[in-house]
C-alpha cells in the first residue's frame, strides 16, 4: 500500500473505550467500533457501535443480554459458575458456548458522536439505538447510513438466538427515529444501500450466511420501497487470494462518480485477518463489475489494528466524501476503537486501474 494513496491519522485511535460512557450499572464498555459515517448540517454524524459486557468475578462467567417484558426491553445478567457442572467453551472472545448453546459475550448499541472537523468528536452520553424488539435481544451492530432526498436511511445488524438480520431505520434530524422493521431475516448482514433510484428501484446489497457449497460473498437486490427486496443475485465472491479468500462483506453507501460507483468492502483472509477493498460498479446497472483492485487499500499494521478485542481488524462501514475531494474512511481497529484513513476520490479511482 502507497503512503500516496490513503494516510491514517495521526491522532488515531480517534475514539476509544475510555470516550464511552456505559449504557446501564453494571457493565463496561470493551469496545467503540465500526461506525456508520454521514454529513449532517455542518458536522460529520458517526453512528458507533458500542459493545458492552459484564464486569466479572472470579469462578464465574456473566452475560448481558435483552429480555422483554410485555414488550418493553430489560437488560439481564446471565451467570453461571465457571467450574461447576456447566460446560463451558470460552475459546472466541466474541462468543461462548455454554452447555451447547451459544451466547455473545457482550450486548451492542448505537451510539451518536459528532464533529466539526471530522477527527474530534463529542460522544453522546445516552445510546442512539438500543435493542427493543425479539430479532435484537443480542445487540445491533454495525449500521451503514445512506441519504435518499431528505432522510437518512440506516441499516443495521439484529442480532438474537435466531442469528443475524438486518433492520431498516430512519432519520431526518438524528433525533427522532422511525423503525421499518426487518427488511433481510437471518442469516444476513453488511446490508447498504445506494443513495438514489436505479431504473427506477432501490438497490442494496447484502451478504447471506454462506454454507458448504460456497463463502460468504456480496449479493445484489431490488426494490421499489425499501421494504420489499426481490431480484437476488450473487454480485461478487471472495478473490483467490490471501486477503479475502474466506468471505468477503459490502462496506458503507457507494458514492457515485463519473467512472461508476464506487464501492469499499472488507474481505477476511488467511489466520481471519481483515483488509479493506475497493471495485468499481457500472453506474445504470450495478451488477455489472467494471473494476476489481487486486490489493486492499488498508490492511492491519499499528499496533491498535493487530491487538484488541478481535486482533488483527480493520473494517469499514462509514464513509464521507468532503466536498473538496477528500474522503474520510471510518474505521473499527481489532473491535476495540475507532480510526481515520483519508485519501482522494481520484486516487482511490486511480487504484482499481
Amino acid at each position: 500500500m502507497k503512503a500516496s494513496l490513503i494516510e491514517r491519522n495521526s491522532a488515531n485511535p480517534i475514539l476509544q473505550t475510555t470516550d464511552v460512557k456505559p449504557s446501564a450499572e453494571g457493565l463496561k464498555v470493551i469496545g467503540v467500533f465500526n461506525p456508520g459515517a454521514c454529513l449532517f448540517n455542518d458536522e460529520i454524524i458517526l453512528l458507533a457501535r458500542v459493545a458492552e459486557a459484564c464486569q466479572q468475578e472470579s469462578g464465574w462467567v456473566k452475560i448481558p443480554i435483552i429480555k422483554l417484558d410485555d414488550g418493553h426491553p430489560r437488560l439481564e445478567i446471565l451467570t453461571w459458575q465457571e467450574n461447576g457442572r456447566h460446560k463451558i467453551d470460552k475459546s472466541d472472545p466474541r462468543k461462548y458456548l455454554i452447555d451447547g448453546k451459544m451466547y455473545l459475550t457482550s450486548v451492542s448499541h448505537l451510539r451518536l458522536v459528532r464533529s466539526k472537523d471530522g477527527v474530534h468528536f463529542t460522544v453522546d452520553p445516552e445510546p442512539f439505538i438500543s435493542p427493543v424488539t425479539s430479532a435484537e435481544i443480542y445487540g445491533i451492530e454495525d449500521v451503514r447510513i445512506t441519504r435518499i432526498n431528505d432522510s437518512y436511511y440506516l441499516t443495521y445488524t439484529a442480532v438474537s438466538g435466531e442469528g443475524h438480520g438486518v433492520v431498516l431505520a430512519s432519520s431526518k434530524d438524528f433525533t427522532t427515529i422511525e423503525r421499518h422493521g426487518m427488511i433481510f431475516p437471518p442469516q444476513n448482514k453488511d446490508v447498504c444501500l445506494f443513495p438514489e433510484k436505479i431504473q427506477n428501484k432501490y438497490i442494496a446489497l447484502h451478504r447471506p450466511l454462506g454454507d458448504t457449497f460456497g463463502k460468504p460473498s456480496i449479493w445484489y437486490a431490488e426494490s421499489p420501497d425499501l421494504l420489499h427486496w426481490g431480484n437476488h443475485s450473487c454480485l461478487m465472491r471472495p478473490g483467490d487470494n490471501e486477503w479475502e479468500q474466506e468471505k468477503i462483506g459490502a462496506g458503507p453507501q457507494p458514492i457515485k462518480t463519473p467512472d461508476g460507483w464506487l464501492l469499499l468492502y472488507h474481505g477476511c483472509g488467511h489466520n481471519s485477518i481483515y483488509s479493506l477493498f475497493l471495485c468499481l460498479l457500472d453506474l445504470n446497472d450495478p451488477r455489472k463489475i467494471l473494476k476489481r483492485g487486486n490489493f486492499p487499500i488498508l490492511t492491519p499494521e499499528d499496533k491498535w489494528e493487530t491487538n484488541g478485542f478481535f486482533p488483527n481488524v480493520v473494517f469499514s462501514n462509514g464513509w464521507v466524501l468532503i466536498p473538496d475531494g477528500t474522503v474520510k474512511i471510518y474505521y473499527g481497529a481489532a473491535d476495540n476503537s475507532i480510526c481515520l484513513a483519508e485519501a482522494t476520490l481520484d486516487n482511490l479511482l486511480k487504484h482499481i486501474g
